[in-house]
């Protein structure tokens, strides 16, 4: 205890000259610069010309087979404003190869055709309808290159519902859309269809044909720009601008600016904000997570004086525009050198590929351009390199400090049970809150709304089966392991069948959390997901290997401080940097429906989850978490008694409340923050980063190094917690009951190397799974959670609640559940929030019918149930 009021007086006068510090920079200057622009990110440079001099428009074109294929279009040769337009049937291919870039022609469609629609799929370049002098087709027909013969093959597919001519078209998933277009060469027949095609019944021939789904309900239009994004729920189509002929005049051309999002899981329309400009012909692609790069077409301005100006016209505007699809805000995006029309963008290598286009009236170009991205060059600043490396070299301090006092393992794993009750709840609160908590509920609360907050305010309810039911059976064997418990109600088998799970669960978890909060944090400093994954690893198996619980406990407390008072700062920067207050912060949440709770509906597979779900699997999770979890188990048994033990439970109970509201508000504040201000979202982060970006940017120089150093910290509490667990399992489960070592000081030391290995193994296994396409880590991290954490729950469940059940149910029924939860992962689209449920159902449910069928087990069941719990003693 005296050590404990050491450290809480050296917290408070480090609080007092933070919150002088906190004064301070408050009124200095932020490092933060202007937000760039998304023009300014790219590169553009150009790649060899199309071998048709004169270059085409409405080509159909993508990539296939890491080839860029250019077909058909058309073109009006020289002199232009002499001539009649021309059409083509030449395949044009571009390679890459160590020498550079290589044409080839290719072959020829099947007949002259330009103005289609094309998709880039797996199998090929996938070319809808088109027309040329005389007829608009309903053909479709896909493009595969063939490296071998250096050929293009043909390959019919089912024509459309009707002919159509300046539609265009995008892939979600194993499905193509087509959107609006022309039925013949008036622009009077323009429609408002939505086609559909599931490129996943292609060896169905009785199924696979287009279907017609809903029309777009806005305005009939040709030469629109679809393309598909997530929208932060799933990944939707966006129909933008276009042109129809009047209905008020028949002579006249309305140009369109509306923007339309379709949502195939519920096939539904909703319109979105219209775009600064109409934008006709355009071409644009989905960029990063959430963006839209429109990086040409026309606006319609000169479209009556194109026959006055002729040779004199300027072309069309060259000023890309940015639509960002979850804040809804359009955005100028800067300068470009050269803005083509009638062409399709594609992605090639993860470069933007403009192939050929119309630059002004009847003129084409056969330039091909290239954008690549340029990384951002923002600094990180000496001030928060001081803080960040100050504030993670104090965290390793601690380990140092503790080590003189770990004698025995009984004060390596549970801290000699002389840890005050206020500090373990600190410590299961920051264990249960975790870095991905604070990054991933934020950026969810960003991109969707409140609905994830349900699942925390479970917690309490959930506290009081850990209180009354399950902390009393690990007080009462004062167990060190959670897992002697299931040796005592079972069988030795089963205790090491879970212990081995919640091995492998926190091996994953600590991959995870370091991989994921690498990715987050790679656009708040200058270091890359790898080196922030070594980073945290390295640090967290020096002080944890050191200090044991005790270390980490503690670490645990001064990280929450950190993290509780960045958020409550983060909250006032958002609000007041929006140029808003809390009343209207709160006004434009709710006209957006960001603070909604509540989806009403039984699908179990929506991206928009569903209540239900959210309870189930919360109550699901905490109950894994709270009854069979060690690393959770074990703080609650380094307090001195029952009693304190309890507080220390209620304290993580009541701290999750104000701690949900605070993160969940975060989210909020960002979505008003970077609604107000949607020119200083990057395209080219993540939606996960959207917190750290904002630390990084806007927040005042120190401060975002504390926070930066705080959320490093955090994932450190998150692994070296996993690292010290681990290691009291294996010495406790797996080597004491064989007496492995001969001494105490034997096991200390297995203890501390156990601690060490597996901390390398987490780390290496986050370096494996940094992986930049992960939508969400908030989603992710949760699927782990069920994959392990219900079988686990399950069998504890199954032990307490039942005299019946015996250990060959048990372990007959983990076996069972652990296959349900693979099948479940990889084989169905259940939402990830119901794993654990379907994990502690399915395991309890196998593990008692087959101990009915198997026989009772003799066995005392002595304070082991529920039903015999009364009367027992324990401290």
């Amino acid at each position: 205890m005296r050590d404990a009021l050491m450290l809480v007086a050296e917290g408070a006068r480090l609080a007092g000259a933070s919150m002088w510090l906190v004064g301070v920079l408050l009124f200095s200057p932020t490092t933060s610069a202007d937000a760039q622009s998304p023009a300014s990110m790219y590169q553009w440079t150009e790649l060899p010309a199309l071998p048709e001099e004169l270059g085409v428009a409405g080509p159909f074109a993508g990539v296939h087979r890491d080839a860029l294929i250019v077909a058909g279009g058309a073109n009006f040769p020289k002199p232009v404003w002499d001539n009649d337009k021309v059409w083509h049937d030449k395949i044009y291919v571009l390679r890459r190869s160590d020498d550079g870039y290589t044409w080839n022609e290719a072959g020829t469609l099947p007949r002259r055709i330009a103005y289609g629609a094309a998709v880039s799929t797996a199998d090929g370049v996938l070319c809808l309808g088109g027309n040329d002098s005389v007829d608009t087709f309903a053909s479709t027909f896909l493009l595969r290159w063939d490296p071998s013969t250096e050929r293009i093959e043909t390959i019919d597919y089912p024509p459309l519902p009707q002919p159509c001519v300046y539609a265009s078209a995008a892939l979600i998933g194993d499905t193509v859309y087509l959107v609006g277009g022309q039925n013949d060469a008036s622009l009077s027949s323009a429609g408002d269809q939505l086609f559909a095609l599931d490129l996943s019944l292609k060896d169905q021939p009785e199924r696979f044909r287009w279907q017609t789904l809903p029309p777009c309900p806005g305005p009939t239009r040709a030469f629109n720009l679809t393309v598909a994004q997530h929208n932060g729920f799933q990944d939707c189509l966006y129909v933008i601008g276009g042109r129809r002929q009047s209905t008020s005049d028949e002579s006249s051309i309305e140009f369109l600016s509306d923007v339309w999002e379709y949502d195939p899981a519920s096939a539904t329309w909703r319109a979105r904000s219209d775009a600064p400009r109409p934008i006709m012909a355009g071409v644009g692609i989905d960029v990063g997570q959430s963006h839209i790069a429109v990086l040409g077409g026309a606006d319609g301005s000169l479209f009556f004086k194109a026959d006055d100006l002729k040779d004199d016209h300027p072309g069309f505007p060259k000023t890309a525009l940015a639509y960002h699809t979850i804040t809804d805000t359009w955005t100028e995006a800067g300068s470009i050198p050269a803005n083509h029309v009638t062409t399709i963008a594609v992605d090639w290598n993860d470069r933007i590929i403009i192939p050929s286009g119309e630059v002004r009236p009847r003129v084409r170009s056969a330039k091909i351009w290239a954008l690549e991205r340029i990384a951002s060059d923002h600094q990180f600043g000496t001030v928060n390199y001081v803080v960040l490396v100050t504030y993670l070299l104090a965290m390793v301090g601690v380990g140092v400090y503790f080590a003189r006092k770990n004698k025995d393992t009984n004060d390596f794993f549970r801290g000699g049970q002389c840890i005050p009750w206020w500090a373990a709840g600190c410590s299961i609160f920051a264990t249960m809150l975790s870095s991905l908590t604070f990054t991933g509920i934020p950026s969810k609360a960003f991109a969707q709304d409140w609905v994830y907050a349900v699942g925390n305010f479970m917690i309490p309810v959930v506290a009081f089966l850990a209180v009354y039911i399950a902390m009393p059976f690990y007080r009462r064997i004062d167990a060190t392991s959670a897992y002697e418990y299931l040796e005592k109600r079972f069988s030795r088998a089963v205790r090491l069948f879970g212990s081995a799970s919640f091995t492998l669960f926190h091996v994953f978890r600590m991959a995870v959390v370091m991989s994921l909060t690498g990715l987050a944090l790679a656009v708040a400093t200058p270091l890359t997901p790898a080196q922030s994954v070594m980073l945290m690893g390295v640090l967290s198996i020096l002080y944890c290997t050191m200090g044991g619980v005790e270390a980490v406990i503690w670490t645990d407390t001064i990280q929450t401080v950190v993290l509780l008072g960045g958020a409550i700062l983060a909250i006032w920067l958002l609000i007041s940097g929006a140029g808003t207050d809390l009343v209207g912060f709160i006004e434009i949440g709710r006209q957006h429906e960001k603070f909604s709770m509540a989806n009403l509906h039984w699908d179990v597979t929506q991206t928009q989850v569903a209540l239900w779900v959210i309870i189930v699997g919360a109550i699901a999770q905490n109950v894994s978490s709270y009854t069979a979890d060690q690393a959770v188990v074990q703080r609650y048994m380094t307090t001195a008694d029952r009693r304190l033990a309890a507080r220390s439970i209620w304290t993580n109970a009541l701290m999750t409340i104000p701690a949900t509201f605070l993160f969940f508000s975060i989210g909020t504040a960002l979505y008003v923050f970077y609604r107000a201000h949607p020119e200083k979202l990057d395209p080219t982060i993540t939606t996960d980063q959207i917190f750290p970006m904002f630390i990084a940017r806007e927040m005042p120089i120190g401060i975002a190094g504390l926070i930066v150093a705080g959320v490093f910290a955090a994932a450190q509490s998150t692994v070296s917690t996993s690292m010290n667990s681990v290691a009291t399992t294996i010495v406790t489960d797996f080597m004491r009951p064989w007496r492995t070592c001969q001494t105490e000081a034997g096991y200390l030391k297995a203890a501390r190397w156990w601690t060490f290995a597996i901390g390398v193994t987490g780390t290496l296994f986050g370096l494996a799974f940094v992986d930049p396409n992960i939508k969400s880590l908030f989603d992710a991290f949760i699927k782990v959670i069920g994959l392990f954490m219900g079988v686990l729950g399950g069998l504890f469940v199954l032990g307490a609640f039942s005299r019946r059940a015996n250990a060959t149910g048990a372990l007959i029924g983990g076996v069972v559940g652990a296959g349900v939860m693979y099948w479940l992962w990889q084989f169905t689209s259940v939402n990830g929030y119901l794993y654990t449920a379907c994990g502690i159902s399915t395991c309890f449910a196998v593990g008692y019918l087959t101990s009915l069928v198997t026989g009772s087990q003799a066995s005392r069941l002595d304070g082991l149930t529920i039903y015999t719990l009364r009367g027992t003693s324990g401290n």
